[in-house]
């Protein structure tokens, strides 16, 4: 029964979301599992029985007088002869995520190697000649094999290039497969968050413990580390996580597979134009705050309440910017 559900959503996935298009799909579902059941009780292998139900019952454009669909099988028949539509298989998902991941650790070593790269100079500056020399040299080291792994990210997925700029869809079984892999993900994702927070948080304390020592550079240095290694959590907890919901967004909102994932910002409806850019700019401004705020005070062990507060406020932002119609 499970491939003729997968079978059945597939065949209504491009239509458009209506309440007779989903009474139609229900309907077509009842006559399916009736004649499968028949099928299987006259004694027929589940193989055979499956066969012979999507044989009878598989071609929506025999059905759609019956259905009630002519129109709008028509369109939907029009709009694939002009627009055809790709299929994301559920091994082609699995593909993508494992790609995505990997890109995702390419990004963040990319980011931490750059961040890292300044505490060379630092370490070097209290030795002779050579050694202070070697610091800068070792800077643009790290600097240029940081972009060299945030450029190779850009290829890691340069045959997946077509979502976002080829129409595409998934049907529920794969979005389903999606959503558990999510779900499973989840549990890192908050791992790397909450040490990643919590490294950016406590970076300044090695400049408090050796701000008496003979080493004082040390405490920079480690500053420049703890913060590197956090945002390498960060970003790559992030990026991933993204992966997920670009499969789960790819299908056209206003049809049945539509509703698979949750809508982009982007694809959101907005009560006027200015609160639109307000939702679109929210996290970016916020991050660009906390950034100015932390550095001109020094305050990292304060200024990460930042965050949880524009958690917060970022629900009721959307809740009044977001339009209902």
């Amino acid at each position: 029964m499970e491939t003729i559900k997968n079978y059945l959503e597939a065949m209504f996935a491009g239509l458009p979301d209506t309440a007779e298009v989903r009474k139609a799909k229900a309907e077509l579902l009842q006559m399916m599992e009736d004649k499968y059941n028949e099928l299987r009780a006259e004694g027929q292998s589940e193989n055979t029985a499956v066969g012979t139900v999507i044989s009878e019952f598989g071609n929506l454009d025999e059905l759609a007088d019956d259905l009630g669909l002519k129109n709008e099988v028509q369109e939907f028949n029009d709009a694939e002869s002009a627009n055809p539509r790709r299929q994301i298989s559920r091994d082609e998902a699995a593909s993508f995520i494992e790609n995505r991941i990997r890109k995702s650790l390419f990004r963040a070593v990319g980011v931490m190697l750059c961040i890292i790269s300044v505490a060379c100079p630092i370490i070097t500056s209290q030795g002779d000649t050579q050694i202070v020399l070697a610091g800068p040299s070792l800077m643009f080291v790290c600097i240029a094999l940081g972009v060299g792994f945030i450029v190779y990210s850009g290829f890691v997925d340069s045959e997946w290039k077509f979502i976002g700029k080829q129409l595409c869809f998934i049907d529920m079984n794969t979005a389903s497969y999606v959503k558990e892999r999510r779900k499973s993900f989840e549990g890192v994702r908050a791992i790397c968050l909450t040490l990643g927070i919590v490294l950016c948080i406590v970076c300044w304390v090695p400049c408090l413990l050796f701000s008496a020592s003979a080493r004082v550079t040390i405490g920079p240095a480690l500053m420049f580390l703890l913060v590197g290694i956090g945002v390498f959590l960060i970003v790559y907890a992030n990026s991933a996580s993204k992966g997920f919901d670009m499969l789960l967004r790819v299908n056209d909102t206003k049809t049945i597979s539509g509703g698979y994932g949750e809508p982009a910002p982007s694809e959101m409806k907005y009560v006027s134009k200015t609160a639109e850019t307000i939702v679109l700019c929210y996290w970016p401004v916020v991050t660009c705050l906390y950034l100015i705020v932390s550095f001109l005070s020094f305050r990292w062990d304060l200024t990460w309440i930042i965050w949880p507060i524009a958690a917060v406020s970022y629900r009721a932002v959307v809740i009044n910017c977001r339009s209902d119609d």
